[in-house]
């Protein structure tokens, strides 16, 4: 009988942690449901004129926001290691030696070292000038499409306060239709109208913390650029003698 006993009670201890941990389940995604219908609710009463266009704003800038971080991953280069490889093969092998090792090398390091030794053999002063000349090409490539996520960053609030303004002239024209000044004549307009600015301040914080982690990726590249482009002046110089 304890046996049995023992084992009832294991059993109703298990049917209830089971019993909790669905309940937990089936709450947590209840609010789950209820924060998304909560957001679409809200986002349809902001009215589909305005709220459509700043939800266009925030799709394309993550688009490009997410293609250029792609883009800058694959543009960064171990410098020091490419330096290394690239003083080895100008070593042993001389300048086709160092060119193949650029040409089998990722990133606007390597290309910046291709075209220098590619023009070693007209001066250094060519080769610097080739070195400069591209440095340039591949800054461009660098921040390509960042003006336009810097545009949807200020089109979005200013669409969200345009939303607003336009909100509260209609809510001042029924007043003014009306005749009484009451608080919830106009309440609803205006938290519609305040919606607008909402999403779109949400809107710009989003693709801004994006915008910042790009132009930082974008210096710490250039930067490196700059490094490379002088260390490689330096090589080229040290083999000429």
């Amino acid at each position: 009988m304890k046996k049995i006993s023992s084992s009832l009670a294991i059993a109703g201890m298990f049917i209830l942690g089971t019993t909790t941990a669905m309940a937990q389940d089936s709450a947590a995604a209840e609010e789950s449901i209820g924060f998304t219908q909560v957001l679409k609710e809200q986002f349809i009463q902001g009215g589909p004129a305005f709220m459509g266009i700043v939800l266009l704003c925030l799709i394309l800038g993550l688009a490009v926001a997410i293609e250029r971080i792609i883009y800058l991953n694959m543009a960064s280069t171990n410098s020091s290691k490419l330096k290394q490889q690239v003083e080895d093969a100008l070593a042993s092998g001389g300048v086709e030696a160092a060119k193949e090792v650029c040409r089998n090398t990722k990133g606007p390091v390597a290309s910046i070292y291709y075209q220098g030794l590619d023009r070693v053999g007209e001066g250094l002063d060519s080769a610097e000038k080739a070195v400069v000349a591209y440095g340039g090409v591949q800054m461009g490539q660098l921040e390509k499409n960042v003006s336009w996520l810097s545009l949807f960053i200020a089109i979005a609030p200013m669409l969200g306060f345009m939303g607003t303004v336009i909100g509260m002239i209609q809510a001042f024209q029924k007043i003014a239709a009306v005749g009484n000044l009451s608080a919830s004549l106009i309440a609803g307009d205006i938290q519609v109208a305040l919606l607008t600015t909402v999403f779109g301040l949400i809107t710009a914080i989003i693709l801004q913390i994006f915008y910042n982690y790009i132009i930082a990726k974008i210096d710490s590249i250039v930067n490196d650029m700059e490094d490379s482009s002088i260390s490689l002046i330096d090589m080229l110089a040290a083999h000429k003698k």
